[in-house]
């Protein structure tokens, strides 16, 4: 390992080089005038990949972007790691606010500003580099790798999963590793090993059959207003609990160590509340704030409309109103289930003065892989020796849905392995990574890819 750290240590000024030539082309994925950026940016990717020594490198056609793959597979007996990331950014928007051009790659204070240097072609761009300083002395890797970068991530990876499904035999690994994700903080280096699923849902509540004049039929009906108001209102009782029966009948209650490991990280609850520009946290009782963050459910009103809301005054009593109801779920819920729960709640607590619809938008699975098992041991490893300090495990209450799928169709577990941080503005303007974060991710990732074969015998063996 000594000449592989010496070779990335040696060749930092061309690794950043060549990051910002990546980052350079405006690889937007939700817009159609970009769709040449994107297929620039599959194209400059797989031509790296055959350059640094990588084999079978392509560009794969799906119904919409394209997915680029390449792989090295001559560690004979060795463990086969599956590497997923994206190409694809968000929007610039609003260009303004940016402190330099978001697709010129800025040095400032330590951090490096353009689009997708963190979310995700940063952390990519970590991978290839310490492939690359592997290949480059001696030719051979500790095990084999697989690597597959999407097109569409920002926006629902929508093809993604038939293309896994088709090509279940090209994919075949025995685990996956994705760096798109953050540590705890900066200076803190941590594990995510779950993450929270999700079921997305609309409610329609009908009163009149047209809207009314307020002072001709006000006092005589229920307001689809009011009435929804009132049901999302009692959807939590006084101590932040959700009110949905059964809600609660398959949460995995957390561990003694989980909790222990909880406690270890650096939090403050009256500086986070002071972040956000909250008076008080609020969440359910008995439960830190952490864990009310990562491994309990929460159900919350995102968007909620009816009657007029325009300029002026209109004193109309609607026929109609609506709400938009995200439930963050948590292993081993379903998200199917949540759905169903939550639409049988919603209507045995419909006034009858009103009729309500329900519909299912969209769902997510959550997504758990064991601290015990070697491809987080091995993670844990990596990044100490990266570094310089034991990592910390954490969760995170976001969704990342193509873990889950992962798991279903080539039955391997995920291993996030992100060197990002929380305040990288990521989606927002004056996005940036940290160099010291990406020159450290270089040699936690090469770390890696040397301890995981060791921890997967290991693992084998205890089996």
């Amino acid at each position: 390992m000594e000449q592989i750290l010496s070779y990335i240590d040696a060749n930092r000024e061309r690794y950043l080089a060549e990051l910002k030539e990546l980052l350079a082309i405006p690889s937007v994925s939700s817009q159609t005038e970009r769709k040449p950026d994107m297929r620039l940016a599959a194209e400059w990717l797989k031509n790296h990949m055959l350059n640094i020594g990588l084999q079978n490198g392509q560009i794969m056609e799906t119904e919409g972007h394209p997915v680029v793959y390449a792989d090295w597979l001559g560690a004979q007996g060795q463990p086969t790691l599956l590497v997923y990331g994206h190409y694809d950014v968000q929007p610039e928007d609003p260009v303004d606010l940016w402190m330099t051009p978001p697709f010129e790659s800025t040095e400032r204070d330590g951090n490096l500003y353009a689009r997708g240097t963190a979310d995700d072609k940063g952390q990519i761009f970590i991978h290839l580099k310490a492939i690359e300083a592997f290949l480059k002395n001696g030719g051979v890797l500790p095990l084999n790798i697989k690597i597959i970068f999407e097109g569409e991530e920002e926006i629902g990876s929508d093809n993604l999963s038939k293309f896994v499904s088709e090509h279940k035999e090209l994919l075949k690994a025995d685990l996956i590793v994705i760096s798109d994700s953050d540590m705890f903080a900066k200076g803190v280096p941590s594990i995510t090993y779950a993450l929270r699923g999700i079921t997305y849902m609309e409610v329609e509540v009908t009163g009149p059959n047209t809207d009314l004049h307020s002072g001709s039929f006000g006092g005589v009906m229920h307001n689809p207003i009011q009435a929804l108001t009132e049901m999302i209102a009692s959807l939590h009782d006084k101590n932040g609990r959700i009110t949905v029966k059964g809600m609660y009948d398959d949460v995995r209650p957390l561990t003694k160590a989980e909790r222990a490991a909880f406690k270890k990280l650096p939090w403050n609850d009256k500086k986070y509340a002071k972040s956000l520009g909250l008076k008080k946290l609020y969440g359910e009782k008995g439960f830190t704030t952490l864990e009310r963050l990562w491994a309990r459910p929460t159900l919350e009103c995102n968007g909620i409309w009816g009657g007029y809301t325009g300029e002026g005054a209109k004193t109309v009593l609607p026929s109609k109103a609506f709400a938009k109801i995200s439930m963050r779920i948590v292993p081993d819920q379903s998200s199917a289930k949540i759905a169903k729960l939550f639409e049988k709640h919603l209507k045995a607590i419909a006034p009858k003065t009103v009729d309500v619809k329900v519909r299912n938008l969209h769902g997510g699975e959550p997504a758990i892989t064991s601290i015990d098992s070697p491809g987080v041991q091995a993670a844990v490893a990596a990044l100490e020796k990266g570094f310089g300090k034991k990592p910390l495990y954490q969760r995170d209450g976001a969704s990342i849905p193509i873990i889950v799928d992962f798991k279903k169709i080539l039955g391997i577990d995920s291993v996030l392995l992100g060197f990002g941080i929380p305040e990288e503005n990521a989606h927002a303007p004056n996005e940036f990574i940290i160099l010291d974060n990406f020159f450290g991710g270089i040699k936690t990732t090469a770390h890696y890819y040397h301890e995981l074969p060791e921890f997967w015998k290991k693992g084998k063996k205890k089996k």
